[in-house]
This record gives structure tokens, C-alpha cells and sequence, in this order.
């Protein structure tokens, strides 16, 4: 066999592609650990960056929503007992500086774009070898619209932690459920949660796909397609949380279940860890669920605001290339002019906050205005005449109260509405209100506001049929009340 033949039909694998490209993912926390003996703060060689890495983007995942993230603070309170636990000798100063020095490394702090580059070489279809260049983040830094800034993790973080690339994330998902529902009937609750946590970022990950997709929509409405792949998308999502409610509430009764049946201490702490792990699935799923219900109002809103908003009127200033790198190259002398012109201009004018010393001066030593002991004449307001509330007569309510007394024996809500609109066309619908209203009415509440009869409703099964209403044909009766007595009890 030849060996364009040999390259063709083994080398040339798309599945030798994704594996290479999850190898390069998990680049940036191996290099922690081989970087972690140059670090001149403290003797870090004790420390397993790599897992507190991976315990950093778990966190991260963890707490992203579908609008915001995680915030830089809590991440590092988070990890920071991770860390304490690798070195109880060390310091909690220590512990923390190494808690963000780790978030500072996956955000890849002091690079140009904030991103990860490797080299992974494919073999073509002919049988040349090429080498490519794959770009990636972990973490990025998002800001919020009340400014506040947030970390989110990226697919490939979360591809990470589930040990996969590129996959597919509903066919993913489905397959966690049933190991997940799998693991649970066969009692092995410990591998259950592992699954329950892989479950969770998939849930995480198809989120993502679809705020991804709408943030570009905003940006440029004509950079996604609306017309067939982002309808597809919605449909598929839509029946995937369907089918995930099903089964996660299944799972979540099953998990209960076992929870509360467990006799050993740590068997019943694992079903707990789970109940809570599924429970924040489907809460996850009903957020995402709204999303995609919003979507459609998101693309045709972006639509109208793009389409009228016209070109822009001027162009934006990149402060990084055109005026910080060409300021970093020049002299000391030759910089300082187009830095003092720039924060001029970008701080704008300031009122100091202590006056100088003869303005403060001047400011005690100034009389004090005169004040008039009167306000002014006091305009007299003009008053709308009160809007009619009451949509119903007092005539009408009579009315309504006399074919409403029924002390001897019940009637049909049909006769009474028949009889009702022989004398006032408007009188059906007072008699209706009041007899709905007194389906179901409470002895005690009549009671307390001192009635002497309540009226009261049943439905026996019989249906009311009318041109104008429909329902139950109710039987209508009024009840005489007793007084309370001194024991406060009263009878009807």
C-alpha cells in the first residue's frame, strides 16, 4: 500500500484534528506548573496549579447566568480554601495571592487580546501535512450594564472541564442524562454527581451558544442567519428543554427519594450534593427557556434600531494604536506633549473641592441675603371633577339585591339572569358578578364584617347555556347568619 494511501485513509481524520485542539486547550494550565518555580514571591513548588485551575474555571461556570457572571472577588474567595488545603503551612496572604495569580493566567492578563495561541499540524485529503494556528480563551472579562465587570467562561473552559471539544452540546446533554439516570438506579451516587456536574456545564454551554448569537445580532443583525440557522436552533432548543424537564424531574424524585431513604451519613450527604446539582439544572433551564421564547422579539428590535439608525457620524478612536503604542515608542521629551493633551482633554474641567483661601474668606465674611417671611400669593389649583367609579346604578343594585334574597328556596342562576333582563338590559351581569362571587364565599369573613346573611353558591354539575354567558347553571341561596357569641364562635 502506498503512502499517500496510508495518510489518506488514517492520518486524514477530522477526530485527530478535535484532539489535538482539546490537547492545546489544557496548554495554558499545564505551563501554571512549569512556571509556578520562577514566581519570586513565594516558594510556590507546592502548589498544583493545574487543578487549581480547573477548580477556577468550575467556580467561573458555576456562577455565570445568561446576562452576567462571575465576579472577580468572589472567584478568588472561592478558590482560596482550594488552595489553603494544598499548603496549610502557608499564609493566607499566600493562599490568595496564588488564588488570583491562577484567575490573572486563564484571563491571560498582560497579552494584547487576552487570548491563547498553539500550533496543532492536520493532514490535508492529498497527504500534506499543514501546520495552523488555533486561537482560544478560558476566561473573559465582560462588562455589565451597570459597569461592573464579570468573568464568563468560554466553550472551550467548559470543554475542559467535561474533557471534550467541539461536541455536539444537545446529543451531549442527553447522553449525561442517561449515565447520570443510570448511575443513580445503581446506587453509585458518587460517579452520579461527577455526571450531574458534566450535565450542568452542558446546560451552561448551550446557554452560551445562544447569548452568543444574540450579542452578534446586536453588533450586526446580517452577521447571523434568521432565515434557517437561528430557527432551527430555537426549535432544537426549545424541544431539548422539554425533553430535559421530563427527565430531570424524574431524576431529581428518584435522587429525593434516595436521599431521604439513606441510612449511612455519607450516602445521604452525596444524595443532598445531587438534589442540589439537578435542582440548579432545571432552574437553568427555565431561564434559558425564557430566552429563547425572547429571541424573536430581540432579532426584529435589533432589526428597526438597525435599520434606521443610519451610518455612523463620526469614527472611533483607537486608543491603542493610535495613540498609547506610537507614544510608547517616542523619547521621554517628545512623548510628554500628546499624553498632556490627551488627559486634558479626557478629564474635562473640574471644580476644585476646597476654595482657595481669600475666596473662603470672603465667603464667611459675606452678610447673610434677606428672606421674605411670606412665599408669595398661593395660586389656587384647578380640580378635575371626580371620574364616575361605579359602573353599576343604585337602582341597579337594588335590583339586584331583591332577586339576590333567596331565604325559602334556591334558584337556578339561569332564572335569575332571565328574570334580571326583563327589567334592565344591564342587570345580567350584576346578578352574574355577585353570584360568582359568592361561589365559594367564607362564613367567616360575613362574620367578621357583621352580616346578617350571606349568599351563597353551588354547583351541582348542571351546565348554563345563554347566548350572553356560560358555565355552571350555579344554585343560588341566601343563609341567615347567627351573632358570634362570647366564646367568638357563630354559626350559619
Amino acid at each position: 500500500m502506498r503512502a499517500d494511501e496510508l495518510i489518506g485513509g488514517g492520518l486524514a481524520d477530522e477526530g485527530l484534528t478535535r484532539r489535538l485542539k482539546a490537547l492545546a486547550c489544557t496548554a495554558p494550565l499545564h505551563d501554571l506548573d512549569a512556571r509556578k518555580a520562577k514566581l519570586d514571591w513565594a516558594d510556590a513548588t507546592v502548589y498544583q496549579m493545574a487543578e487549581v485551575a480547573l477548580h477556577t474555571i468550575d467556580q467561573v461556570t458555576i456562577a455565570m447566568d445568561f446576562d452576567t457572571g462571575a465576579d472577580h472577588g468572589e472567584v478568588i474567595r472561592r478558590v482560596t480554601p482550594f488552595v489553603a488545603a494544598q499548603a496549610p503551612g502557608r499564609g493566607p496572604d499566600e493562599h490568595t495571592q496564588v488564588a488570583r495569580w491562577v484567575l490573572d493566567n486563564l484571563i491571560n492578563v498582560g497579552t494584547t487580546d487576552r487570548g491563547f495561541r498553539r500550533v496543532y499540524g492536520s493532514v490535508g485529503a492529498g497527504g500534506a501535512y499543514q501546520r495552523r494556528a488555533f486561537d482560544f480563551k478560558l476566561l473573559v472579562e465582560l462588562a455589565a450594564p451597570d459597569g461592573e465587570v464579570y468573568l464568563r467562561a468560554t466553550d472551550e473552559a467548559i470543554n475542559v472541564l467535561v474533557g471534550a471539544l467541539d461536541t455536539d452540546v444537545e446529543s451531549a446533554q442527553i447522553a449525561a442524562e442517561v449515565k447520570l439516570e443510570n448511575l443513580i438506579n445503581r446506587g453509585r451516587l458518587a460517579d452520579a454527581k461527577l455526571a450531574a456536574e458534566q450535565a450542568r456545564y452542558r446546560t451552561v454551554q448551550y446557554g452560551e451558544t445562544l447569548r452568543a448569537k444574540l450579542d452578534a445580532t446586536r453588533r450586526d443583525v446580517r452577521a447571523v442567519d434568521w432565515e434557517r440557522e437561528i430557527p432551527e436552533l430555537l426549535d432544537s432548543a426549545l424541544s431539548h428543554i422539554e425533553s430535559r424537564f421530563r427527565s430531570e424531574t424524574a431524576i431529581l424524585r428518584n435522587i429525593t427519594t434516595a436521599r431521604d431513604e439513606a441510612e449511612d451519613a455519607d450516602r445521604k450527604r452525596r444524595a443532598a450534593e445531587l438534589v442540589d446539582i439537578v435542582g440548579d439544572c432545571i432552574r437553568r433551564h427555565t431561564q434559558l427557556q425564557a430566552r429563547l421564547q425572547a429571541a424573536g422579539a430581540v432579532f426584529r428590535a435589533e432589526q428597526d434600531r438597525q435599520q434606521f439608525s443610519g451610518p455612523p457620524q463620526r469614527s472611533a478612536i483607537d486608543l491603542f494604536g493610535q495613540l498609547l503604542n506610537p507614544t510608547l515608542g517616542l523619547p521621554l521629551a517628545d512623548a510628554l506633549g500628546p499624553a498632556t493633551a490627551f488627559f486634558q482633554a479626557g478629564i474635562g474641567v473640574s471644580a476644585p473641592t476646597v476654595p482657595s483661601l481669600p475666596a473662603l474668606v470672603s465667603l464667611l465674611l459675606r452678610p447673610a441675603p434677606e428672606r421674605d417671611q411670606l412665599v408669595g400669593e398661593v395660586p389656587e389649583p384647578e380640580l378635575l371633577p371626580a371620574e364616575e367609579t361605579d359602573r353599576y346604578s343604585d337602582e341597579q343594585w337594588r335590583l339586584a339585591d331583591e332577586l339576590l334574597d333567596l331565604p325559602e328556596v334556591p334558584r337556578r342562576l339561569s332564572g335569575l339572569i332571565a328574570e334580571a333582563r326583563r327589567l334592565d338590559p344591564v342587570l345580567p351581569r350584576l346578578v352574574a358578578l355577585r353570584a360568582v362571587h359568592a361561589y365559594g364565599s367564607e362564613v367567616g369573613a360575613a362574620l367578621r364584617q357583621g352580616d346578617r346573611q350571606l349568599l351563597v353558591a353551588v354547583d351541582d354539575g348542571t351546565e348554563f347555556t345563554d347566548g350572553e354567558f356560560g358555565g355552571a347553571d350555579l344554585l343560588l341561596a341566601t343563609a341567615a347568619l347567627d351573632r358570634p357569641d362570647d366564646t367568638g364562635e357563630g354559626a350559619a
